[in-house]
């Protein structure tokens, strides 16, 4: 049951920069695994055994599942590619092994590669069509690009295939963004509460997803209890601690947000939290080295041409070098990428920096259309119709 959600919860390879320099010498700027560790010890033992035996499929995907779920777990991009090293000998067949091929699917989605995340999905559902987790991906990548026929239709397989929280959350994700958000609240609060012998994984992606719709909604009260309970099930959970962050940095909680993400300054995303959090509580020089860092990490994402982080570079662009026509060109680029209400919001927001209400017309035409529900989106929707 723990690989049925390995593809929704596959965090994105966090986009790494020129060297970074400790302020000085007694700095920990990375923790290495104890030798010690019975996961370290695994992974050199599978690792050992994939180098006397290359073409040995089972034994490498076993091994690449093993560096995704600690690319989750440790908040460590790093295990993603290592996952894809162990995947190498298939990685560019057009019909590997089906392991082989949902494993390369999960990757590929992983850095936004969606359109061949999705063939390869596709081609492995042709040949195991009773296959769960390739239907719960699907519908995770379709959900994500905005597809919600295709990704209910998803969802209504993995209910006929697994057990009713894996389904449930598939639904609910979907029925958060298309004017379904109250009925889907209730029903995935009910059903994790019924699921208590569930995966562990299972039950954090549920009570994450409960948080942004208690979010969205504007009970953020609620919603930060369902972020804390997440976060003692997974405290140095990448996606989670920036969700959480978000809410707080809503609140005007900087403080609380800097001993949040305290020791997490590699991870882009969490950086970039980490700098509003500094702008907020105006901590000018400090604030000055994180845009200095945040700038040299984009530029050498831009050179690799690597487009992961451009919801997070319109951030970057808007809030904190006040580019406002930079920030919405990058959103622009991003939604016509993915839909996920983060990406509705900060589109928005650039096009309300720009009192250009003709330039969000995509988004709030996307939001009457699917009956998105958010309460700062809604708030930006009117701001932009009072300045037009």
């Amino acid at each position: 049951m723990h690989k049925l959600i390995l593809g929704c919860i596959c965090c994105a390879a966090a986009a790494q920069a020129a060297p970074y320099l400790p302020a000085s010498g007694q700095q920990v700027i990375e923790t290495v695994p104890r030798r010690g560790d019975p996961a370290q010890q695994e992974l050199r033992r599978l690792r050992s055994q994939l180098n006397a035996h290359p073409d040995d499929a089972t034994l490498a995907a076993s091994l690449a599942r093993r560096y995704i779920t600690l690319a989750r777990s440790e908040t460590e991009p790093r295990y993603l590619g290592y996952a894809q090293a162990a995947l190498q000998p298939w990685w560019r067949q057009p019909a590997p092994p089906t392991d082989i091929r949902l494993l390369r699917a999960t990757l590929l989605q992983s850095t936004h590669q969606f359109a061949p995340a999705l063939a390869d999905l596709r081609g492995v559902l042709a040949a195991d069509p009773g296959n769960p987790q390739a239907w719960l991906t699907q519908a995770t990548v379709q959900t994500v690009q905005g597809d919600y026929a295709g990704a209910t239709a998803s969802c209504a397989r993995v209910a006929a295939l697994s057990i009713d929280l894996a389904a449930i959350t598939c639904v609910a994700n979907v029925g958060a963004v298309t004017g379904k958000a109250a009925t889907s609240e209730r029903l995935l609060d009910l059903t994790l509460e019924r699921s208590a012998n569930a995966p562990e994984e299972l039950k954090l992606w549920a009570l994450t997803l409960l948080a942004e719709m208690a979010q969205r909604r504007g009970d953020t009260a609620l919603a930060e209890r369902r972020f804390r309970q997440a976060l003692t099930m997974r405290p140095r959970d990448s996606y989670l601690q920036g969700a959480y962050a978000d809410l707080l940095l809503d609140q005007g909680r900087a403080d609380d947000v800097l001993a949040l993400l305290q020791g997490e300054e590699r991870i882009d995303a969490l950086l970039l939290r980490r700098a509003l959090a500094l702008q907020q509580s105006g901590q000018h020089n400090a604030l000055q080295a994180d845009i200095r860092e945040l700038a040299a990490r984009f530029d050498a994402a831009g050179q690799r041409g690597d487009t992961v982080h451009q919801r997070e570079q319109a951030r970057f662009e808007l809030w904190l070098r006040r580019d406002v026509p930079a920030a919405l060109a990058l959103a622009r680029k991003n939604w016509a990428v993915q839909k996920e209400p983060a990406d509705m919001r900060i589109y928005l927001e650039a096009a309300a920096q720009a009192r250009d209400a003709a330039a969000a017309k995509a988004v709030s035409d996307w939001i009457a259309t699917h009956g998105t529900e958010d309460v700062t989106a809604a708030r930006l929707l009117r701001q932009l119709k009072a300045g037009s």
